[in-house]
């Protein structure tokens, strides 16, 4: 299934609250968002993605038949690194298993390497996310290696996996 992406619009608040209000998709996220997660810190999500330095902050909502069905964003590294980025997004749960994460993956990616100079996505999924893995591998990332113990998510101490897609 395609999907398509776009700036956000604060009247997506609705949407983006009723996806991040499921325990299920916050496990998959790191850390920082507040459960239950209310309309009003939708409102505060995207009032802080529109207001970002778009030469730092890449950030769509997902949409499939003109509806919001996750968030994806692209965040700029600094320093020696200010030509790679670090991807992150999600889908909510009712749209899992319909090819809309690595729909919006391959977009933003398209969109990064055309209207900016960074050369290097990367991403860092829980290594028990297999879905999330299997979504960069169909979007053309490659696997760079095993980060082990390399975060604390819900009490336990967790591997996470790097990926990377070049612009060649």
């Amino acid at each position: 299934m395609e999907c398509a992406i776009r700036c956000w619009r604060m009247e997506d608040a609705a949407d983006v609250s009723r996806m991040l209000n499921n325990k299920k998709v916050q496990d998959n996220l790191r850390d920082g968002m507040p459960y239950p997660y209310t309309e009003k810190d939708g409102k505060e999500f995207i009032a802080s993605m529109l207001a970002a330095d778009p030469e730092e902050t890449i950030a769509f909502a997902i949409t499939a038949d003109d509806r919001v069905v996750g968030s994806i964003g692209v965040f700029r590294c600094g320093n020696i690194h200010f030509r790679t980025a670090e991807m992150g997004y999600y889908i909510g749960e009712p749209f899992w298993g319909k090819g809309l994460g690595t729909s919006a993956v391959r977009k933003t990616c398209d969109y990064v390497f055309e209207h900016t100079n960074i050369i290097r996505i990367f991403a860092e999924p829980f290594s028990y996310n297999t879905a999330s893995c299997r979504v960069l591998e169909k979007a053309g990332f490659q696997f760079e290696g095993l980060l082990r113990k390399n975060a604390v998510k819900n009490g336990k101490i967790v591997d996470m996996k790097m990926y990377s897609r070049i612009n060649d």
